[in-house]
């Protein structure tokens, strides 16, 4: 009797483990940064709305979670992924979860992020409801439709603008009901590390891109000049960062990113060194950990800001 429970108690935890690995937990912080971003520079500026704040939390981690299943349908159904291949959920080539609920899965969380949009545009304005469908329609096209944006060379530019400085500027204009330079500016750099996770992602996966006919940034650019240019984003990131306190349009506290400063390097370097996909993959995870601690940091800033 105790060792079925036992054997039952091990089942659950492994199928939980499978619908966890679907949603690519590590790439959240993309949708999680930019909220907590905003709302931090809506609150230093002298406004916020708790409920929200809390729906824009929660439908901007359906949307990542649901653009991540469509991306693992859609890679799937072209036969781009393999049991072998680094980097995905995996949940369907190597744990036998049915394409068509995935694929279900996926418009659930669009349709749940639509109903928290409509709460949201209701409270605030109902333009933001017409740029949040724009948002959903991206998260969409970056994987599916005739020509996947995930295959082009704009998959980086894409995800950064979108889950960057126009979801920023949503979340500040649903606290504060206005826009402002400031945030925009605040925006940008969050945007370019949201699009250097999936630079570092097409990076790793170069070859397995190539020979799948896609046609990303790194394989436009070659290997050497797309890890050029995923240091070069990082750089970028911290100087307009920097340049805002210098300029006055932040307070010092931001300069608190500063101690997240140490793991830009060691995701370039592995690519420097390293050429093998499964080698590559604590790279990708790099810089995600790198945005959590760079926008965690700025977010702690604006808020001390206020509250020091």
């Amino acid at each position: 009797m105790q060792i079925a429970k036992k054997e039952r108690r091990m089942a659950v935890r492994a199928r939980f483990g499978v619908w966890w690995r679907m949603l690519r937990p590590f790439t959240l912080v993309a949708s999680v940064a930019p909220v907590l971003g905003g709302t931090a520079l809506a609150y230093a500026h002298g406004g916020f709305h708790t409920g929200r704040f809390l729906a824009f939390l929660l439908a901007a981690v359906l949307i990542q979670s649901a653009t991540n299943m469509f991306n693992e349908y859609f890679d799937y159904v072209r036969g781009l992924d393999t049991r072998d291949h680094v980097g995905i959920a995996g949940t369907i080539v190597r744990d036998g979860v049915s394409p068509r609920v995935v694929i279900t899965l996926a418009w659930m969380f669009l349709a749940t992020a639509v109903a928290l949009g409509l709460y949201i545009s209701a409270t605030s304005s109902w333009w933001v409801f017409a740029v949040g469908l724009a948002c959903l329609g991206v998260a969409f096209l970056y994987s599916g439709g005739p020509l996947p944006l995930s295959s082009t060379p704009f998959g980086e530019l894409a995800a950064g603008f979108t889950m960057g400085p126009v979801m920023i500027l949503l979340v500040y204009y649903t606290q504060t009901l206005r826009v402002t330079a400031t945030a925009l500016w605040v925006a940008v750099p969050i945007g370019i590390l949201i699009g250097a996770i999936l630079l570092a992602n097409n990076i790793r996966d170069i070859e397995a891109d190539r020979a799948g006919g896609r046609h990303t940034l790194p394989i436009v650019l070659g290997r050497g000049a797309a890890v050029g240019v995923l240091a070069g984003s990082f750089v970028l990131a911290y100087a307009i960062a920097v340049g805002l306190v210098a300029t006055g349009r932040l307070s010092p506290w931001a300069l608190l990113i500063l101690l997240s400063l140490p793991k830009a390097w060691p995701p370039v370097r592995l690519f420097l060194r390293e050429r093998e996909p499964v080698r590559l993959h604590p790279a990708v995870k790099g810089v995600a950990q790198l945005l959590a601690g760079f926008g965690g940091l700025m977010t702690l800033g604006l808020l001390l800001s206020v509250w020091v």
